[in-house]
């Protein structure tokens, strides 16, 4: 029975399940403390991008069919 429990305190088979999701978890974390500036961040990106499309599109001449 003691040499049982040894071994499976001794095994380290399903560590690598652990730390990810840990890592997982910590992640999970630091997006839910930093949510609202990943938000503004993403909305202005989007925003920045949209204006620049629009200003490349505008510039390009038009041609006719």
């Amino acid at each position: 029975m003691r040499e049982t429990i040894g071994n499976f305190m001794r095994d380290e088979e399903g560590m690598g399940t652990v730390e990810i999701i840990l890592i997982i978890v910590v992640l999970i974390g630091l997006v839910i403390i930093f949510k609202k500036q990943l938000n503004d961040l993403v909305k202005k990106v989007f925003q920045k991008i949209s204006s620049d499309s629009n200003s490349i599109i505008s510039a390009v001449p038009r041609r006719k069919c």
